[in-house]
């Protein structure tokens, strides 16, 4: 079992389930998945394709109808439709109605 806590974590993961779809943004490659946790910097997700390390892709998020770009940075090697996606910048794309503090934009370097 894997340890989540948040040693050097930008922003705070939040347990949240919601449904996205994924859309390479350089091959023809689409599939739908969810959320497992997010921040604002990301998620853990879980998709009906395995994904590559290093793939871009525009994630939308369904109920929200928000998109952002996002890359594959983490691949789970026990479970391999689930990943680990760094938003190109950090937002509340998930429809998070009480973001925790952290999620809020500072304005330091």
């Amino acid at each position: 079992m894997s340890k989540m806590r948040g040693e050097s974590r930008r922003s705070t993961r939040v347990p949240l389930k919601v449904v996205i779809s994924a859309q390479a943004v350089s091959e023809p490659l689409t599939c739908d998945g969810e959320t497992i946790v997010v921040n604002r910097h990301g998620a853990l997700i879980s998709s009906t394709v395995p994904l590559r390390m290093g793939l871009k892709v525009e994630v939308h998020v369904i109920i929200t109808d928000k998109r952002a770009k996002a890359e594959v940075i983490y691949l789970d090697a026990e479970r391999p439709f689930v990943c680990g996606i760094a938003l190109d910048r950090p937002e509340n794309i998930w429809g998070l109605s009480f973001p925790p503090d952290d999620w809020f934009e500072t304005h330091e370097s």
